[in-house]
């Protein structure tokens, strides 16, 4: 059995919370900057310059990409080896997020309650999802999640008979409804498969995939490619402005379900799609 301490759980959500809104993964970035020479619109070539420019700013003062630093995800892989001590696990996380977004001059963006609202003033509670694994590690991924992209997210419950074009047309017809309020060019997470929540949770592990990577089954990396093709054929490029950059990847995230059902979720993900990793 390995002990690992909470106030080295806080001490790296703390850290990541700071890290992951100031820089983006790298290969995240350099879908973003050769989009840019291959954009088909004059001013989706000009934006993406913009958002280019941004992201250097960021990385070189030390500030957000975006104002928006959204809601601290937290996805953890306990290995079952692990004893955590002195304090308990989400109390270690929440620690961690309240003490980098108060160090790192981030913007509190958490509603108390969900419809009486206030401001929990320190972006707590966090939305954790934890899952034992084996082993003596546990890997923590810290996902900042702005709303304006969360909020054109979307579930729907097929049923088996759906097609693989049915689900690209639901990924193309909630792009499309989202227009430029996500602040295209997108990430899309797809989760197929499981149950109502396990199928979202699906879809919001899949943005904490490398854009460069395709999924491992052939099958589900077709599909990826598929959609992206289909989804930047809408038209809405850049900030909804128009061109032929509309998402930057899909990827696709799938479990088993039940025999009646085939659950599909989208989870927008904007042009600064974070998150950072760390295995303790």
């Amino acid at each position: 059995m390995r002990e690992i301490s909470a106030g080295k759980i806080t001490a790296e959500v703390r850290r990541m919370c700071i890290s992951a809104n100031r820089v983006l993964p790298k290969d995240l970035e350099s879908v973003i900057y050769a989009a840019k020479e291959s954009e088909s619109s004059t001013i989706g070539r000009e934006i993406l310059a913009r958002l280019g420019e941004n992201m250097d700013a960021a990385r070189q003062m030390g500030i957000p990409v975006c104002q928006d630093t959204g809601m601290a995800v937290i996805f953890a892989d306990i290995g079952q080896e692990v004893h955590i001590t002195d304090g308990d696990f989400e109390d270690a996380v929440n620690e961690g997020v309240r003490k980098g977004y108060s160090d790192g001059f981030l913007r509190c963006s958490v509603a108390a309650d969900p419809i009486r609202r206030g401001n929990t003033n320190d972006n707590t509670p966090a939305v954790i999802h934890a899952r034992i694994v084996p082993g003596d590690k546990i890997k923590i991924t810290v996902a900042p999640k702005g709303f304006g992209s969360e909020n054109m997210s979307r579930i729907k419950m097929f049923t088996p008979s759906a097609s693989e074009d049915d689900i690209i047309g639901f990924a193309v017809e909630t792009v499309t409804a989202a227009g430029g309020r996500p602040c295209p060019p997108l990430v899309l997470g797809v989760g197929i498969g499981g149950d109502f929540e396990l199928c979202a949770e699906l879809a919001k592990r899949a943005l904490c995939r490398p854009v460069s990577e395709r999924n491992g089954d052939e099958f589900y990396a077709g599909l990826e490619r598929r959609m992206l093709q289909a989804v930047n054929a809408t038209g809405v490029g850049p900030q909804g402005f128009g061109g032929s950059t509309t998402a930057l990847a899909v990827n696709i995230e799938w479990y088993p379900t039940h025999i009646a059902g085939l659950p599909v979720a989208v989870n927008v993900g904007c042009h600064v799609t974070r998150h950072e990793s760390k295995v303790i």
